[in-house]
């Protein structure tokens, strides 16, 4: 069974979260999967790393990380090609000889450019190209005076592609551009990356997996998703959360694995209800992988009926980083009373004011064996710096206690 953990970029700033956390936590030795986020496309949809983007190609490969940060416990030096974020993968993979690590594009803040990406057969070609020549040949621009980059700098330390555009053919970010053909186009952008990573790796030997993360709403996969798309892809993660958050403020289930029947929400949306979607348009079980939260969503000014559940709040309730959102790890020490609808497979916090829905390792054992009883390809975490440092959810979707 697959175990994949998203490692987000930033954070290692503010939230101080270190590959050498992930090793140090006990989260690597779990995984078969780490994938990193994110790549980023430029306006004409290609994958780039220049000046002018907004990226942070420091974070990448340019920050030198100190003995104490460091995977291997090893500090970085002023001159060296690769340092950050990549240097510290490939010390990672150097400890954990079967970790993959992937690099994914898009998520809800930069799959703006998707649709320009996939739009025509030369677009489609120049994505494919640039993805190759900077995450798998690893040939890196040299930027801001900083040395590290240059040809195969970063060579040999990503062995997957992930698409995590949200969402073709229908709304997401505001800033997002959405066609009405990103569904035939979706497919026929992962189908030129598929040939041009099976020429890299007849050109190299060395083996590239694709995966994308996929929506669980019937209605975005009627508009953005063919079942051709299996064809190309080595598995694909079913949206498991976001059902409801801080754009409805009736209190309600973010993550739930069974939609109960008194749920409000126009979609009903859930875990089993994603699942049976892509099942039903004829994919292999095992190549379906369900997406797990390290986060949960959270209402204020939350009535007290049935434990603050399907109430109108107030307001959204505050986060450590934003509005709604909480790490499981914080929640996890909160304080008020728990709740717990097993047949659903939903858990929630209410302590008189704030209501969080959020999953825990129960809640995750419990939606590891219905991956098990489905004969579904595994799980996801987004996203790993969510885990508390005893890798208690990493360790439930691999199996272990968890807590």
């Amino acid at each position: 069974m697959r175990v994949v953990g998203y490692f987000p970029q930033w954070g290692i700033y503010d939230r101080r979260y270190l590959l050498r956390d992930v090793h140090a936590s006990g989260q690597a030795a779990k995984l078969t999967h780490l994938t990193y986020a994110f790549g980023e496309l430029d306006a004409r949809g290609q994958c780039v790393m220049t000046e002018e983007a907004t990226g942070d190609a420091w974070a990448d490969y340019q920050r030198r990380f100190s003995a104490s940060e460091s995977v291997d416990g090893q500090a970085d030096q002023y001159e060296q090609p690769l340092a950050g974020n990549f240097n510290q993968l490939r010390k990672l993979k150097g400890r954990h000889r079967s970790l993959k690590v992937g690099v994914s594009f898009g998520g809800w803040n930069a799959s703006c450019y998707f649709s320009n990406a996939a739009l025509t057969p030369e677009s489609r070609a120049a994505f494919a190209a640039s993805v190759v020549s900077v995450y798998f040949d690893g040939d890196l621009p040299v930027l801001d005076g900083e040395p590290q980059g240059g040809p195969g700098a970063a060579a040999g330390i990503f062995d997957a592609i992930d698409f995590d555009w949200e969402w073709p053919g229908s709304d997401g970010n505001d800033h997002n551009v959405v066609r009405t053909e990103d569904r035939r186009n979706f497919t026929l952008l992962l189908a030129e990356t598929r040939r041009q990573l099976d020429a890299f790796t007849e050109r190299t030997g060395r083996a590239v997996e694709m995966s994308a993360y996929l929506p669980a709403a019937p209605a975005r996969i009627r508009v953005g998703i063919e079942p051709e798309v299996f064809r190309h892809l080595d598995f694909g993660i079913v949206q498991g959360y976001d059902f409801n958050g801080d754009w409805d403020l009736t209190t309600n289930h973010a993550a739930q694995l069974y939609t109960p029947p008194g749920d409000p929400s126009p979609d009903g949306l859930s875990v089993d209800a994603g699942v049976v979607n892509y099942l039903e348009l004829g994919v292999a079980p095992e190549q379906l992988l369900v997406g797990v939260p390290g986060f949960g969503r959270g209402w204020s000014g939350v009535p007290g009926g049935d434990g603050g559940l399907y109430q109108r709040a107030g307001g959204i309730a505050p986060g450590t980083w934003e509005p709604g959102d909480e790490d499981y790890k914080t929640l996890a020490r909160r304080s008020g009373r728990r709740f717990r609808d097993e047949e659903h497979g939903t858990l929630w916090l209410y302590d008189g004011d704030e209501f969080w829905s959020y999953d825990d390792p129960r809640s995750i054992r419990r939606k590891a064996a219905y991956v098990r009883e489905l004969g579904l390809g595994g799980m996801s975490l987004w996203s790993l710096d969510n885990d508390d440092s005893r890798a208690s959810l990493v360790r439930a979707m691999h199996g272990g206690e968890g807590g």
